[in-house]
């Protein structure tokens, strides 16, 4: 019997922590340097195709075709401020699988996009406590058309100032979109939002 992954988000927050050290150490810009959204896809691409850790079914990654994606648009690349929310707040979101996911409430990122003032509230897993790295699942008006019904995802590390560099350019879906048995966190109602997100990886 194949295991049920626990948690879509943690094996994806694992990858996109690999793909930055692998892509940063394969590029020829400074150690350390952000991969562009570019060098980010096309080793994702690599990841689905060869990974023995992809969540891609092992008969289908032979002809497993390159993720699509909308055209990269610098008017959503935008600074967000993350306004600290008070006390311990844990929330339990619902999963691709019917469960519940137990996630600590960090914030809400404040933002302009395309003239309209909007906010994501920012999770960490409730269950650790690394708060290094923020989780900010969201849906939009792509969502169940365009883009995956329950959602896509961001990963953002935690920042001394407090602001973000909120690309969603680098947007993605979560690993149940290729696998129905990884079980993977949906947005809250306060993460869905009001306007179309036409970039970052779409459906086909």
């Amino acid at each position: 019997m194949k295991v049920v992954q626990p948690s879509g988000w943690v094996v994806l927050r694992s990858l996109s922590l690999l793909l930055l050290v692998v892509v940063a150490a394969c590029s020829a810009e400074a150690p350390g340097a952000v991969p562009t959204v570019e060098e980010w896809r096309a080793e994702k691409d690599r990841y689905m195709r060869e990974s023995d850790d992809s969540p891609v079914p092992e008969a289908q990654r032979a002809t497993f075709q390159p993720l699509p994606y909308y055209p990269i648009d610098p008017a959503y690349q935008v600074p967000a401020a993350l306004a600290i929310a008070p006390g311990e707040d844990v929330l339990e979101l619902p999963t691709s699988r019917g469960e519940r996911r137990r996630m600590r409430k960090i914030g809400a990122l404040q933002f302009t996009l395309k003239g309209q003032a909007l906010s994501l509230t920012a999770f960490v897993d409730a269950d650790t406590n690394d708060v290094r790295h923020l989780f900010v699942p969201f849906g939009d008006l792509t969502s169940g058309t365009e883009t995956y019904p329950g959602g896509r995802y961001l990963d953002l590390g935690r920042t001394a100032t407090g602001i973000y560099d909120l690309d969603f350019n680098r947007a993605y879906h979560p690993f149940c979109v290729f696998n129905a048995e990884y079980d993977c966190p949906l947005p809250p109602r306060e993460n869905r939002l009001p306007i179309p997100i036409r970039a970052g990886e779409r459906l086909r």
